[in-house]
């Protein structure tokens, strides 16, 4: 017998692409959809955002071969700052548009490969995000204007369509 065998748990997370709703009333239904968020780095010491599909399993290019703790002293005095925006999009009667943003914070520090974040915050960000609210309003200025160029470059319809409060948040 396998020692594994005994501590086997059923998935008690399940992420599955399309739409889990779509009719078999089976297996998947009511899990998460993850087809429309895009996790998005913000890098406000660059002036730069790019979109990093990594992050949704912690693998973006700024988070690998880095050791991660909840303590801002992990980082020993030094780091730099980076957000992790999830983005949400939908598709209205008048097209796709920006429906939920979720903001986190990580500071890391390549020289001593540390770095800051609080995995749960990342969650409930993301998961507020696939929800349609948005929470980007505690971004420092000069990271909310990287932000708002980036998603008006991106697709200026998009843009224009966008839920109120995110455009409000980004705005101010």
């Amino acid at each position: 017998m396998d020692i594994f065998e005994n501590n086997k748990k059923g998935s008690g997370f399940n992420i599955l692409g399309g739409d889990s709703t779509s009719g078999h009333g089976g297996y998947g239904v009511g899990v998460i959809n993850l087809d429309n968020i895009s996790p998005i780095i913000v890098d406000p010491e660059e002036g730069e955002a790019f979109v990093d599909m990594g992050a949704l399993h912690a693998r973006s290019q700024v988070e690998r071969r880095i050791r991660f703790k909840p303590d801002k002293a992990n980082v020993e005095g030094g780091g730099k700052l980076y957000w992790l925006v999830w983005l949400n999009t939908e598709r209205g009667t008048d097209g796709p548009f920006y429906s939920g943003a979720g903001a986190a914070d990580m500071i890391i520090n390549r020289e001593i490969r540390r770095g800051y974040k609080v995995l749960p915050d990342h969650v409930n960000k993301m998961d507020k995000a696939l929800k349609g609210k948005v929470e980007v309003g505690h971004m420092d200025d000069k990271s909310k204007g990287i932000l708002r160029g980036f998603l008006k470059s991106h697709d200026e319809g998009m843009w224009e369509r966008a839920n109120e409060e995110l455009k409000r948040q980004l705005d101010e």
